[in-house]
């Protein structure tokens, strides 16, 4: 059978991804590329017809994934060549976290790197045989185009079989060899805990704090670490280091200091150029971190950076049936950071007299700090401001928070970035851990409702015959929960029974305990596995008599591609 096609759309305005739920799949259910959603018609056409598989594995708030389909995959000669060559699939990471940790780590193989959009090329077999991530439509900074891609896949496909053969099954070996075997089930001894926080020490920043250079991520469950051994060592110069970096994240632009929350990550060192999406799951770890910094140093700043992010969760995300929304996106109108940066002149017509004294707070300039646009952030203390300007230091505070809520209105008037409203049962286990540790640390009954609304949400409508659900979308559910559904909603539950003493939530842990270890522990070797013994296999297991080389990603495109 031919391995190629013009397998075209089915309909003449959607293709197949226009009947999921996903957000993020919808966004590219109008594409002229005929996508099939991860599935076993996809997967059994890509057999019969002996075509490759073109898999393409984003989420709805990423700007670079948004990026590739304007120049790509709306685009009708790629799309063209996408549908004769290829079976071509998209996957939503947030629903499939199994189908992206796979081929992730088949992409960092091969190219020592990863990110998304993430693109792979896979044999019907579902091995990998090539990746990359973004790939540009012409040729630039070394990279090739995505049609040169698509043009030396599909030829190395007809015309160098058995080298694609040998490469997949080279990636299929070393993807086996690496995934864990199972993990120990005694805790982290205390060297090795020492050992990772003086690791975080010796990349620490003191210029700007955090650990490393730019881009800077929060890397929140670091920061939890290195605070808790601080305060259980009695350690003043790590308790320092994490306090100073919490400060300078909560002083940067990639905090959302209008909106509340944080921002993905910082492009440069001084945490000011945000990647501008909003991720659930941030949040709800540095809301935690936050606390528990607060509950150590007893600065309101650390108390207000955790307060906000919550009130921006029960403001904006979270759904009127109970459950938190994952993401909201990047771009609004095409254009990233749009809806959050501010010029001078916007400034001044909101705030009027208030507008000098705003601006030398947060950092408002004609020509702005990034594109000529002012992102927000306070480099300056908040008391040195007060005395040049005339305010009584206690007033500063309120004064400045009541211009902030008049930016807040006025921001809501623009065009909001994208919402991707599905229900993810790890990530509201994080929220639901973080509302309720909100409640008994600041006392605000707020958090403590709302951590209770999404936990029935999840135990009442994401449980199928005892087991739960990873995600939901109108009412549609999605795969099995991973280990990490099950890890974090107990922990939420456990949470909530701490802050109400109500034994329903702790009966609600313990079933979700006994069901994890039912369908995730590893009797041979201990530990846990990240899927389950009802979910799906994606890589087998290796064949006998690999030679142990790892297959360079580098140099099978120069072979293949022709350069």
């Amino acid at each position: 059978m031919t391995n190629e096609s013009t397998d075209q759309p089915s309909d003449a305005a959607t293709n197949r991804l226009a009947g999921e739920s996903s957000p993020y799949l919808l966004q590219h259910a109008h594409n002229p590329v005929n996508w099939h959603p991860w599935g076993p018609e996809a997967l059994q056409q890509a057999r019969n017809e002996d075509r490759p598989i073109l898999l393409s594995i984003g989420y709805a708030a990423c700007h670079w994934c948004h990026v590739m389909e304007r120049e790509s995959f709306e685009d009708a000669g790629t799309a063209e060549l996408m549908n004769r060559h290829f079976v071509n699939i998209k996957v939503d990471r947030e629903e499939r976290p199994d189908v992206d940790d796979v081929y992730m780590r088949a992409v960092q193989m091969m190219t020592g790197h990863g990110g998304w959009p993430l693109t792979v090329f896979l044999t019907p077999d579902l091995e990998p045989f090539y990746g990359g991530t973004y790939f540009p439509p012409e040729p630039r900074h070394g990279m090739p185009s995505f049609v040169q891609v698509l043009d030396g896949m599909a030829h190395a496909y007809r015309e160098r079989r058995g080298e694609i053969t040998l490469t997949a099954g080279q990636l299929r070996d070393h993807l086996q060899a690496q995934a864990p075997q199972g993990a120990y089930a005694a805790a982290p001894s205390a060297k090795t805990i020492y050992r990772a926080v003086m690791a975080q020490h010796d990349n620490f920043d003191p210029n700007y704090g955090g650990f490393g250079g730019a881009p800077k991520f929060p890397h929140t469950t670091g920061l939890m670490l290195h605070l808790r051994y601080a305060v259980s060592q009695d350690d003043p110069e790590l308790l320092g280091e994490v306090l100073f970096t919490l400060r300078q994240m909560a002083g940067g632009g990639i905090r959302d200091h209008a909106g509340g929350g944080f921002h993905r990550y910082a492009t440069d060192a001084r945490w000011l150029i945000p990647h501008f999406e909003k991720m659930l799951y941030d949040n709800a770890l540095l809301a935690v971190t936050y606390l528990e910094a607060y509950q150590h140093d007893g600065s309101a700043d650390l108390s207000e950076a955790a307060s906000t992010t919550l009130d921006w969760v029960r403001r904006e995300m979270q759904d009127p049936r109970g459950g938190y929304y994952a993401t909201l996106d990047a771009d609004s109108e095409g254009v990233e950071g749009k809806y959050y940066v501010w010029s001078q002149a916007e400034i001044e017509e909101l705030l009027g007299d208030d507008a000098a004294f705003f601006m030398a707070a947060y950092d408002v300039s004609p020509g702005g700090n990034w594109e000529g646009a002012n992102i927000l952030n306070t480099p300056l203390p908040l008391d040195g401001i007060a005395a040049t300007h005339g305010v009584a230091e206690d007033d500063t505070r309120a004064r400045l928070d009541g211009c902030l809520a008049t930016l807040r209105g006025a921001r809501a008037e623009r065009i909001r970035p994208g919402l991707d409203d599905k229900i993810l049962s790890d990530w509201n286990g994080l929220m639901i851990a973080a509302m309720a540790r909100g409640y008994r640390v600041l006392g605000n009954e707020a958090y403590l409702d709302s951590a209770v609304a999404a936990a029935t949400f999840v135990v009442e409508d994401m449980m199928r015959d005892g087991r739960l659900v990873h995600s939901q979308r109108d009412g549609k559910a999605g795969p099995s929960a991973y280990l990490d559904g099950y890890a974090n909603m107990l922990w939420g539950c456990v949470e909530l029974f701490e802050s109400t003493f109500d034994a329903r939530w702790l009966q609600h842990a313990r079933a979700l305990a006994d069901r994890m270890i039912e369908l995730f522990w590893d009797d041979d070797h201990g530990g846990f596995h990240f899927t389950g013994s009802d979910q799906e296999v994606l890589i087998a297991r290796p064949k006998s008599g690999h030679d142990g080389a790892t297959p360079s990603g580098n140099a099978i495109a120069a072979t293949w591609l022709g350069r």
